[in-house]
């Protein structure tokens, strides 16, 4: 990415191909008796009380602790969706998850009196209108998906007339009287813009197993627009421009971390002014991770900020290569919101009309479109245009026009 555009830079050639291999928990076997004899359990000694189960659509901050399996569990950071089972380690490891031990039954919990019923709380809310600047606490519902929006955070002028589904540090999701949020879930049909899990698998035989359909699908319900327009043939091609592009920048999705180490110390900054980094621990630097490989230190800032998670990202960048559905968010997230060299986001460059073309000079078109400052010839934009002709092939749609830059 160029510094000057907020973007993902892979500096050298990929010389290597990542492994990963997850390590996975053993339990053990039971035994039932058979015949005339009664049946028996054997238990093993539980050392504590069970904690409250975990629930994958629970979000945990650090220090909080759960039960899975017949063991304790204590969140090392800010996790939701991370199976403890398959995503816990030592102290320092980078898991979210540490292990506090086994522990046994959970208590009978005291009975409680059902609630009074009360009316659902009633709000003020306004429609979204493009360009208008509201002010802090304002609540509007957003026309094309009818779901309600909260002015979190202020800037210059209130909202600066951002857009509720694409600016999520101004904005967050809301409720108004008995509206639920949505929960982000496939198309009725099994898939996400025409995209299914076998087809997104059959794209991607040999990506990393951090990389999955479901934590995708997660993470693209965070952007409601996102392959949203309702023009079927539109969002096909959306999604087939995203993977093309995600293809080309994490190498057929193998790559979680960038592979050349040796560049990992270079994307320490402070305003985009290159600065050495705090030490050479993975922890202190900065370089690409996750799908479209995020990589510096204001990047980190500003996609934990619209995330709504502050600084975590710059204390712990490792979150981008071990919570699946941040990763797939931070990919999401650079799609919406940044326009590099284009002027505007590979997301309004596709519902736009502009063409494949002005996706890769949005992601990096400095190096790879004509004209670009830093030009490294034709090669690189078209393998992504061969990506996203053989996926737009793939989901039944036309390519559309421009698709070079």
């Amino acid at each position: 990415m160029e510094p000057q555009l907020n973007r993902t830079i892979i500096n050298s050639l990929i010389i290597s191909v990542l492994g990963g291999a997850l390590a996975a928990c053993g339990g053990g076997g039971d035994n039932t008796s058979t015949g005339t004899q009664s049946s028996q359990s054997k238990m093993l000694a539980a050392t504590s009380v069970c904690n409250a189960a975990w629930n994958s659509a629970t979000v945990y901050d650090g220090g909080k602790s759960v039960s899975y399996g017949g063991i304790n569990y204590t969140a090392a950071y800010w996790t939701q969706g991370d199976n403890p089972s398959t995503n816990s380690g030592a102290a320092g490891s980078g898991k979210p998850w540490t292990v506090s031990g086994s522990c046994g039954t959970t208590p009978t919990p005291t009975p409680t009196p059902t609630p009074t019923p009360t009316p659902p709380p009633s709000c003020s809310s306004q429609t979204w209108t493009a360009g208008v600047n509201y002010s802090l606490g304002t609540v509007v519902k957003y026309p094309a998906n009818g779901n309600f929006y909260k002015v979190v955070n202020s800037g210059t002028n209130g909202s600066d007339g951002t857009d509720p589904t694409i600016s999520t540090w101004y904005w967050q999701q809301t409720t108004c009287g008995s509206t639920p949020t949505p929960t982000p879930t496939p198309d009725p049909a099994g898939s996400f813009a025409g995209l299914s899990k076998a087809q997104f698998e059959a794209w991607f035989p040999s990506r990393s197993s951090f990389y999955q359909y479901a934590d995708f699908v997660a993470a693209a319900g965070y952007y409601p627009s996102f392959a949203k327009s309702g023009n079927a043939t539109l969002d096909k091609q959306e999604v087939a421009a995203f993977f093309a592009n995600l293809q080309h920048e994490s190498d057929n999705l193998r790559a979680v971390r960038e592979y050349n180490t040796a560049n990992w110390p270079l994307y320490c900054d402070v305003n985009w002014v290159r600065v050495p980094c705090k030490s050479t621990n993975m922890v202190d630097q900065y370089f690409g991770r996750g799908p479209i490989q995020i990589s510096w230190t204001s990047n980190y800032r500003s996609l934990g900020n619209a995330m709504g998670l502050g600084e975590q990202l710059v204390t712990n960048p490792e979150l981008l290569a071990t919570n699946a559905t941040i990763a797939w968010r931070s990919a999401v997230w650079y799609w919406m919101t940044q326009p590099g060299r284009a002027g505007r986001s590979a997301h309004d460059s596709m519902v736009g009309g502009y063409g494949f073309g002005q996706t890769i000079n949005a992601i990096n078109g400095n190096r790879e479109c004509a004209g670009g400052t830093e030009y490294q010839g034709p090669a690189q934009m078209q393998t992504r245009v061969n990506y996203y002709t053989t996926f737009t092939q793939n989901l039944g749609v036309p390519t559309g026009p421009n698709l070079t830059c």
